[in-house]
């Protein structure tokens, strides 16, 4: 006789389960729209242009006085002054620098100075040409006003403001504090060379010279 056969039992169906890495939609109500011109993505910072490395280029030195209303600085290391034979056109008012070997050819026609580097309060760098004694020793108040205020300012912010009643420059100090001048990293000989560009006196048939001999 057979054995009876076993009695299969049914099987359930397996239920097969999301893999992890499929992600379930976001509520539709969830996502945030990006304005493209949220002026907090947009608006520069107030130094943007130091941090992408932008740097201005000094292309102009002038080569005048300390205009009345501006607080200024002089350089105070004794690398950044110098003295110097200037030529003055004043009609022009132009300033020429002349090298001694031409000076020595034309007495009485240029006056020596000494050329300090100075800064407004702004940041704007210029020469200031400050007439020293002639051969006799004589020296107007105007120069050594001029003079004394050079040197203040090499440790203070001063004002210069020509007082024509007692033939000399006044001299008033900044109140307030404020912040030390940035110097441009440039040399003396470079601010001189864009100072007076085409405004050097090395030869004797320069256009200048040969204007005052009337040639």
């Amino acid at each position: 006789m057979n054995a009876p056969r076993p009695i299969e039992q049914p099987t359930k169906p397996s239920i097969e389960s999301k893999p992890a890495d499929v992600a379930s939609p976001a509520p539709l109500e969830s996502i945030e729209t990006v304005d493209p011109y949220d002026l907090k993505r947009l608006r520069l910072d107030q130094r943007f242009a130091e941090t992408v490395g932008v740097k201005k280029l000094l292309t102009t030195v002038p080569v005048r006085k300390p205009n009345p209303q501006d607080f200024i600085r002089v350089h105070p290391s004794a690398d950044y002054h110098d003295a110097f034979a200037v030529l003055e056109l004043k009609d022009d008012r132009e300033l020429f620098l002349v090298v001694p070997a031409i000076a020595r050819e034309i007495p009485g026609e240029y006056f020596m100075a000494t050329i300090h580097t100075a800064i407004s309060r702004q940041g704007n760098v210029f020469l200031w040409p400050i007439r020293m004694p002639g051969p006799d020793g004589k020296i107007l108040e105007w120069h050594r006003s001029a003079a004394e205020a050079a040197a203040l300012a090499t440790r203070q912010w001063v004002r210069v403001k020509a007082n024509q009643n007692n033939g000399a420059y006044d001299i008033f100090v900044a109140e307030a504090v404020i912040a030390e001048p940035e110097w441009p990293k440039v040399s003396f000989q470079e601010l001189l060379r864009i100072g007076f560009r085409d405004r050097l006196v090395d030869d004797l048939d320069h256009a200048v010279l040969k204007r005052l001999r009337g040639a």
